[in-house]
């Protein structure tokens, strides 16, 4: 999600004051001191005049974020799914490149795709920086205001985040967004350029 707020946050009876920050899957908290909160942890979210509470092990604590609070809970309790954050639509044509895991798979059986000769989505798995190579001939198959979004590896030295982003540019097209596509795997969107469109 990445969103961000400079606020106060009151826990283990101190007051400090910092950012807030809610990302997929947990809240993170940086300021005098730093708290880290995984969505998995929290048994209750209550947002209520500006403040968000949160309990969990270690807690309670309380966000004072103002109007945001209560957009925050909602987020919290919930989030997009992984084919919301991946743009995925009814009506838009997609195409798979690779081998993706069958979760993934069955959430796009439920989506009312379409077949068309250029695609809107384009989902590319890559397991080495060699695999990058194919990035072109991909790219040449996505509408013009569409999107390759390469799904690899987290954390593996046969291929690194600055691998995919040169692979897409040196192909022409711009890095717009990134999204944890899994325990396992990052997923990082590119598009054409709106000059080159």
């Amino acid at each position: 999600m990445g969103q961000e707020i400079a606020c106060t946050l009151r826990y283990q009876r101190k007051t400090l004051t910092g950012k807030a920050y809610l990302e997929t899957d947990f809240l993170l908290f940086r300021g005098e001191e730093r708290l880290k909160v995984p969505f998995r942890d929290l048994s209750a979210v209550k947002a209520s005049g500006g403040v968000l509470k949160l309990e969990f092990p270690g807690g309670p604590a309380a966000l004072e974020l103002g109007p945001a609070a209560e957009t925050w809970e909602r987020k919290i309790l919930h989030p997009p799914s992984r084919i919301d954050k991946l743009g995925v639509k009814d009506g838009l044509s997609v195409r798979l490149v690779g081998d993706f895991d069958a979760a993934f798979l069955d959430e796009l059986k439920a989506k009312n795709l379409a077949s068309k000769a250029k695609f809107d989505l384009i989902f590319f798995a890559a397991a080495a920086a060699r695999d990058l190579d194919r990035i072109p001939k991909l790219a040449a198959t996505m509408k013009p205001e569409g999107g390759l979004w390469v799904v690899y590896p987290k954390g593996v030295a046969t291929i690194r985040e600055i691998d995919v982003i040169q692979g897409g540019r040196a192909a022409g097209l711009k890095d717009v967004k990134v999204a944890s596509f899994s325990a396992t795997h990052t997923a990082l969107k590119f598009v054409v350029p709106v000059a080159a469109r």
